[in-house]
Formats: C-alpha cells, sequence, structure tokens
C-alpha cells in the first residue's frame, strides 16, 4: 500500500512538471564585422493564453526549422528589430518585407507592446480590416511602442539576449532599414524554460 502510495505521488509529480512545463524558442544569429564573424542568440518566451493559434503556429515553424537562413531584414536602433521573412533567403532587398508562409493568422490582440514584446507583423488596417497576423514575420520591441496597441498580436516576450538584441538593432542599416551585413539566424530551437539559465552563456 505504501510502495503504490509513493509511486501515485512519484507520477503526481512527474505528470505536473510536464504539464506546467514551459517552452522557450531559442534563435542563434550571425553577421560579418570585417574577417570576424559574431554569433549572438536570443530567446522568446510564450503567453499560451492571450495568443493560443499564433504561439501555436510560431513553435510549429520554430520545429520545422523555418526561420533557418532568414534574415533580420528590418533594425531601428533601440526601437525594434524584425525578422520571419522567407524572402530574406535570397539576396533580392527590393523583396525583403513582403513574404509569409502562405497564409495568415486570426488577430489574437489582447497585450501591449512593452519593451521585450514580440509580436506578429501584420498589413494596415486600411488593407487588413480584420487584423489579420502575417504567418511567419514577426517583430520585437525593444522600447514600448504603444502606438502599435490594437494593431498587432503580441503573443510572447524576450526570455533572454535582450542585450545581444539591442547590438543588432544597432546595425549599420540602409534606407529600408536593412542591416547592410546579412544579419542570419543559422539555427532555431524549443527548450524548456527551466533550463534556459543553463545556456545563459549563450545570450
Amino acid at each position: 500500500m505504501i510502495k503504490r502510495l509513493i509511486a501515485l505521488v512519484v507520477t503526481l509529480i512527474v505528470t505536473s512538471s510536464v504539464l506546467s512545463a514551459k517552452d522557450v524558442a531559442v534563435f542563434e544569429v550571425q553577421w560579418k564585422e570585417g574577417k570576424a564573424r559574431q554569433t549572438r542568440s536570443f530567446a522568446i518566451a510564450f503567453d499560451d493564453e492571450a495568443a493560443p493559434y499564433t504561439v501555436y503556429n510560431f513553435k510549429k515553424l520554430v520545429k520545422e526549422k523555418f526561420y533557418v537562413k532568414t534574415k533580420i531584414h528590418r533594425a531601428i536602433a533601440n526601437y525594434l528589430i524584425q525578422g520571419g521573412d522567407p524572402l530574406t533567403k535570397k539576396n533580392d532587398r527590393n523583396v525583403m518585407g513582403t513574404g509569409g508562409p502562405g497564409y495568415t493568422l486570426p488577430a489574437e490582440i489582447h497585450l501591449k507592446h512593452v519593451r521585450g514584446a514580440v509580436a506578429m507583423g501584420a498589413l494596415s488596417a486600411k488593407v487588413n480590416p480584420k487584423f489579420e497576423s502575417n504567418g511567419s514575420q514577426f517583430y520585437i520591441c525593444l522600447k514600448d511602442i504603444p502606438s502599435q496597441d490594437g494593431k498587432d498580436t503580441v503573443f510572447g516576450h524576450v526570455a533572454g539576449g535582450m542585450d545581444a538584441l539591442m547590438e543588432i538593432s544597432n546595425a549599420v542599416v540602409d534606407t529600408n532599414n536593412n542591416p547592410i551585413n546579412p544579419i542570419v539566424v543559422t539555427k532555431t530551437y524549443l527548450i524548456d524554460e527551466s533550463k534556459l539559465g543553463a545556456a545563459a552563456s549563450k545570450f
């Protein structure tokens, strides 16, 4: 009886830990500065309750390595960075920022654009009255951006690597805020949030 009780308690503890486990997405990026190659990482935690469809889709793309070889195509110093466009895998700067996975996502607009918020890109309300999100493009707020509240779906927040993101935002850019030296996503994966501390040296 005692053995069964112990086994039951262990099972409940294990089950509870699995159910409470939360994934974060880790992005590793690289770019060149002269002859030196720079490598940085950042992590995104998810707000599943506020944006379940968006979170599910983002995790799916991360697992499928959809973002690997895409580039950060928009960087505004100390303000935001944007990525996730599959067209950035090519070198045509004229189309960067216009691509997606071929579908949009329903609006899940509940959270504010505070510093560290991660949101999906979307076309303006004039051509997008339902506020649907681009299926893959996302941007990260490096400061509060209240002007975007009520317009785009915020689905997560930065869980690590804010310093790296600030550095990326200060890259030299062209007239479209596209980094001159391509900043390329080299690796993406999901990791349990509880293990993020062990990977802190990457950030």
